[in-house]
């Protein structure tokens, strides 16, 4: 039988000690300022020494005191690290991931049954996200955006390049021949990408001018259904109008060419974290994307 103390008593003086006041000990426990002095107290008692001196401005501990909290704070580091082994080896994996909407709904979901189905060990969860600072502050554990520089503190795994080409709503296509055909229509912008009909514009050797401002919207989905609405000719991923391409809704009549960016998985450099369920996620977005 081992000869310890109360493990709960071991347990309060160890956040007494962090925290240097038992009040602020008794918030972190969810307990009264009196429970913990009662806790600590009984330890006291069953070592017989002070582990603390009572001050006016708080608690600090003695030289005993400092002794326990070394101790006390190398075994709860032990257990709660192989207490979290234990738990993560039980219970599936879970993976924050983020990316715009438009490819979370266009693309990724639609394939993420598969990636259940061959990784049930494994839990998505999805956010929509295009901030750079979700991932730098660890809210997500990878984020898929389209770009072409990436800070240097991340890991970044390119997927597959974007290629963008004008959409438009079917009955307008047919009347669209060459590229300069399309400066005839009101052109659709999004705010995401202001500069994306510039971009293209330039790749095909025209010029936009005057410069053609044409509706804004704040969504590529809303974009997207303004098109297919007639409203006029929308810039977009070839990638995230695959499924109103197959259904009729939009037609590309000029195809799609390569924007320079691609959709790239980004994950922060973190030596300390070797997470065999990212380099799984990692390997099967490679597999789609060649099979895309």
């Amino acid at each position: 039988m081992r000869r310890l103390p109360s493990l709960n008593a071991l347990r309060f003086f160890d956040s007494a000690a962090r925290q240097s006041s038992f009040s602020l000990a008794a918030k972190e426990l969810c307990v009264t300022h009196s429970a913990v002095s009662q806790q600590v107290r009984q330890l006291e008692e069953w070592l017989g020494c002070a582990l603390f001196e009572r001050r006016a401005g708080g608690v600090h501990l003695t030289a005993a005191g400092l002794r326990l909290q070394r101790a006390a704070q190398e075994a709860f580091d032990l257990l709660e690290r192989r207490c979290d082994e234990l738990r993560r080896s039980t219970q599936p994996a879970e993976l924050a991931v983020g990316a715009p909407a438009s490819f979370l709904s266009n693309w990724l979901i639609p394939r993420l049954e598969r990636f259940e189905a061959l990784h049930p060990d494994i839990r998505i969860r999805l956010q929509t996200a295009a901030d750079a600072a979700l991932l730098n502050t660890q809210r997500v554990d990878a984020l898929i955006l389209a770009g072409r520089d990436w800070p240097r503190e991340w890991n970044v795994t390119p997927l597959f390049a974007e290629t963008i080409g004008p959409v438009c709503a079917p009955a307008r296509a047919a009347r669209i021949r060459v590229a300069a055909d399309v400066l005839d229509a009101p052109l659709l912008h999004t705010t995401s990408r202001p500069d994306a009909w510039k971009d293209w514009a330039a790749r095909q050797g025209i010029e936009l001018a005057p410069p053609q401002h044409g509706r804004e919207f704040d969504h590529l989905g809303h974009m997207l259904e303004a098109a297919a609405a007639g409203l006029g000719i929308a810039i977009a991923p070839a990638v995230l109008v695959e499924a109103d391409l197959h259904r009729g809704r939009l037609a590309a009549p000029l195809g799609f060419v390569e924007s320079g960016a691609s959709f790239t998985l980004c994950t922060r450099k973190d030596p300390a974290r070797a997470d065999a369920a990212l380099d799984r996620l990692r390997g099967w977005l490679l597999d789609s994307a060649a099979a895309n």
